[in-house]
């Protein structure tokens, strides 16, 4: 059955082909995210939601999402859906932050030039009749520095456009290297240095508990005399009351904001003043940007929904197409391996590390660990996923810690997951066979070869005569079919196991007449989605 998508925002109909020139049937209801009711009422339909800002993603509507799948936002900004509700329900979360970055870029570039030359007041004036030419008095870009406080995607941008008109340019990016604002032409500073230096300072970063309020009354007042303010970023990264007071006091010379702490912005503190300019969130907001967004999600969408490839998510590890090919039977793999390792285990986990060897240490490690975390959490919570499960992992206290090797044995490459609880520690590895198939290749330390079904059975034993004979006559007895016997021991007349591949599940009373020869330490049947 084809995959769903519910567009409940305007998007462009060229993005709306694109699900149907890839096979996905999609339901184009531009006005539908401002009905609550109805939108409620019918997403439990779909795989997929494609949006703008209109639509409201709330864990209340999460949880008629029944079959939801992934969530896709058309543009950076995702205050209109609640992640850590989405994570918990396994639903990816996507944006496409790189769509409009050029367009949210320029703006800035334009507003900076608007409130050095005073454009807006000028134009007003001049549209009055009047002829004000000796009170408009600008400053040139030219030779003054730019502070850019985010060198991220869209601050880049505007960087290398400052550059271009010859301002020199620093940079407070706490994530910035050296080498990084090297190639790109900047100065590295810290904030303070940014304050008494920059001529011009504009924001490009997210906001958060770190960045809210970055530009307050006290870090105002650091700034260098006759700084001028851009904001195309994010309402609440300055304090529009402290901003109002210093430019009223002339501290600082002029302001030009795109985003406000309350949006929409009817009245702000920044209203009205001179030298301030304003609009109405429009850095996002030109034809080529608005394509552009709604173009990447349903790609995005439809990559995820038909490959697996997951691409710009903010709740889930990146994985391009090309990796989710050669990745896919691994990530089946670990998923396998903390399916097995979940069924074994009786009590609390404290701890989980994966280790990755040869090959395979070379993939994108987060999205395995996802799989290896969500085969292990399924075992309890059976709509466990590669989004939730790491979630879940977390707000439980598990440790979860990743090591990585160069080849070590006769595998050009294998998974190990080892679990610690509060009274052991039981660790399983796995490798995939140039057949594509994954394979256990030891279990609590003894090598094995097994190949892995639906249906298993996983039995412990001393290593001592007949006990093979006694396993398979039982089976038989009870009408259990065996595709497929794996036996392993670590030392002769010590702990041996066997794990065997079955027709179909074990029943009850087979299990019970095993247990009853008193020859088993353990037996457990196991289940597997070979799927």
């Amino acid at each position: 059955m084809a995959p769903r998508v519910l567009v409940s925002d305007a998007l462009s109909e060229t993005a709306v082909q694109i699900f149907r020139d890839r096979g996905i049937e999609v339901d184009y209801m531009p006005k539908l995210g401002k009905d609550k009711e109805e939108l409620a009422r019918i997403i439990g339909q779909y795989d997929g939601l494609a949006i703008r800002s209109a639509t409201k993603v709330t864990d209340k509507l999460l949880a008629e999402a029944t079959n939801l799948k992934v969530i896709g936002r058309a543009g950076i900004g995702v205050d209109n859906v609640d992640i850590p509700a989405a994570s918990k329900k396994g639903v990816i979360v996507m944006n496409t932050p790189f769509g409009n970055s050029i367009t949210t870029a320029e703006h800035a570039i334009a507003m900076m030039f608007a409130v050095a030359r005073q454009l807006p007041e000028a134009s007003a004036s001049t549209h009055a009749g009047k002829w004000e030419k000796t009170r408009f008095m600008g400053v040139e870009l030219f030779n003054k520095t730019l502070g850019v406080i985010g060198a991220g995607n869209i601050g880049g941008i505007v960087c290398d456009r400052a550059l271009g008109l010859h301002m020199k340019v620093v940079a407070y990016d706490p994530f910035l290297s050296d080498e990084r604002a090297a190639k790109m032409g900047v100065q590295k500073v810290e904030l303070d240095e940014l304050l008494a230096r920059a001529d011009f300072i504009t924001l490009h970063v997210p906001l958060t508990d770190k960045t809210k309020g970055i530009l307050n009354a006290e870090s105002l007042a650091k700034a260098k005399p006759g700084v001028r303010i851009i904001n195309c970023a994010r309402g609440g990264l300055v304090d529009e009351a402290a901003l109002a007071a210093a430019l009223q006091s002339g501290h600082v010379a002029g302001a030009a904001f795109d985003v406000f702490e309350t949006e929409p912005a009817t009245d702000s503190p920044l209203f009205n003043l001179p030298n301030v300019v304003v609009t109405p969130h429009l850095g996002a907001s030109t034809t080529e940007a608005q394509e552009n967004v709604a173009l990447q999600v349903a790609e995005q969408m439809s990559d995820y929904l038909l490959t697996g490839a997951v691409q710009n998510a903010l709740n889930m590890p990146s994985v391009t197409a090309e990796e989710a090919a050669v990745m896919g039977p691994w990530v089946k793999l670990a998923g396998h391996i903390g399916t097995f390792i979940g069924q074994m285990t009786d009590t609390p986990i404290t701890a989980i590390n994966v280790l990755y060897d040869g090959t395979v240490a070379e993939m994108n490690l987060a999205a395995l660990n996802a799989a290896a975390i969500a085969g292990i959490m399924k075992v309890a919570n059976p709509d466990a996923n590669m989004v939730s499960a790491p979630v879940v992992a977390k707000e439980r206290g598990i440790q979860i810690s990743t090591t990585r090797q160069e080849k070590s044995g006769v595998f050009d490459g294998y998974i190990k997951v080892t679990v610690v609880t509060e009274d052991r520690e039981r660790s399983i590895a796995g490798t995939v066979f140039s057949d594509g198939k994954p394979r256990f290749i030891q279990i609590k330390g003894i090598n094995v070869d097994a190949e892995i079904g639906p249906h298993m059975l996983y039995t412990t034993n001393e290593d001592v005569p007949g006990v093979v004979g006694i396993l398979g006559m039982t089976l038989g007895q009870h009408g259990a079919n065996i595709a497929n016997f794996t036996l392993g021991r670590a030392d002769a007349g010590g702990q041996a196991i066997a794990i065997i591949y079955l027709d179909e599940p074990l029943n009850s009373t087979a299990i019970e007449a095993l247990q009853a020869t008193g020859k088993f330490q353990q037996v457990r049947p196991l289940a597997f989605d070979v799927a």
